[in-house]
């Protein structure tokens, strides 16, 4: 077995290394003086099980090209199996078409299939259809059960918490975490979410909208759209709390913790009905531009990601941010893979909204 590492996430690596008392492998890669990544494997990998540490961060672009030349380097070199260990995966929010854009995450799919991966593991995929993006297994790993460990250890009366979920989006990963501790839920409905997720503009819209008072007589896009029912636009309604949550301990739930705006306004709600203690529980601390700040400054009490992203400079910035440690599973998935062991004791007991 030979362990590799990218620039990505340093420390998650080395975790990773101690943890199964291998050592990282010899592998330079840095940016030359024009900016492109070069990779230098300073060690043999011919007929040994490669695997590649790299995660996302805010240098997304960097990180992919550092990933694929380290697979291609590998399978130019004869490498026997290649297997990507990303916890979490760039442009995964992108997987979705929007307007006349693209779905880029497929792109990043197939580079790395036709760079010479022979199989992905990650952790709390954005959408787990992102699967079927892969032409080579894909491991999709979950977080849950660290998350819901440290609920129990270090909230103090979780008994007396509900679980919120952000938007109607995240009600089924919201269910699964109060069926897990025993708890209710309640759901903020009307949160103005961020333009690439709110689906108004999906669609090519190809022709324009007619506006009411306007016709398409001697338009060249067809007659046929005159005879098309109309949608309304959608207005949202002020942000709303459907579920009690006066007295008790709000506890948030999302998979990534991006811009932070649209958990700070959720906090305020929260607050305004009588929440006494706000938390906010995510699996990727992305945390980008100023959300440290504005967390800091928010009326939550404690945000709890993992590891899979590096936030070391977030966390100086807001000191309510606090790190939850998934080397663990990533070690066993590993053991697993390299002596072809069966994966399933890793999914035991979890289902598809976990």
């Amino acid at each position: 077995m030979v362990l590799l590492a990218g620039n990505a996430h340093p420390e998650l690596a080395r975790l990773v290394s101690n943890r199964m008392g291998i050592r990282l492998g010899e592998a330079t890669v840095y940016n030359k003086t024009n900016r492109e990544t070069n990779v230098d494997i300073k060690q043999s990998v011919r007929g040994k099980h490669v695997f590649i540490i790299q995660s996302g961060n805010k240098d997304v672009n960097n990180n992919i090209m550092e990933l694929l030349i380290l697979i291609y380097a590998c399978k130019t070199s004869m490498a026997m199996t290649i297997t990507c260990v990303c916890p979490y995966i760039a442009y995964s929010k992108q997987c979705r078409m929007l307007r006349r854009s693209s779905i880029p995450m497929k792109l990043v799919a197939d580079m790395i299939c036709k760079a010479g991966a022979s199989r992905v593991v990650s952790l709390d995929l954005y959408r787990k259809e992102i699967q079927g993006f892969f032409s080579i297994p894909v491991d999709n790993l979950r977080a849950s059960p660290f998350l819901l460990q440290y609920i129990k250890d270090n909230i103090p009366d979780y008994k007396n918490a509900v679980i919120v979920a952000k938007s109607p989006g995240v009600m089924n990963k919201a269910t699964s975490y109060a069926e897990r501790l025993r708890l209710a839920v309640a759901v903020i409905h009307g949160e103005q979410k961020e333009t690439d997720e709110s689906g108004l503009e999906d669609g090519r819209q190809s022709p324009p909208p007619v506006h009411e008072g306007e016709s398409r007589e001697g338009s060249t896009e067809g007659f046929a759209f005159e005879f098309f029912p109309s949608h309304k636009a959608k207005e949202k309604p002020p942000l709303t709390i459907v579920g009690d949550v006066g007295g008790k301990i709000a506890i948030m739930v999302d998979d990534i913790i991006d811009d932070a705006q649209s958990f700070v306004a959720a906090a305020e709600v929260l607050k305004a009905r009588g929440a006494y203690k706000i938390y906010v529980v995510a699996t990727h601390g992305l945390l980008s531009s100023d959300a440290p700040a504005l967390l800091e400054a928010s009326a939550i009490n404690e945000i709890i990601v993992t590891n899979t992203v590096p936030h070391e400079i977030q966390k100086m910035r807001c000191h309510k941010i606090k790190t939850v440690d998934i080397s663990l599973i990533l070690c066993e998935a590993i053991r697993r893979i390299y002596n072809n062991e069966s994966m399933g004791p890793l999914f035991r007991d979890l289902t598809i909204d976990d």
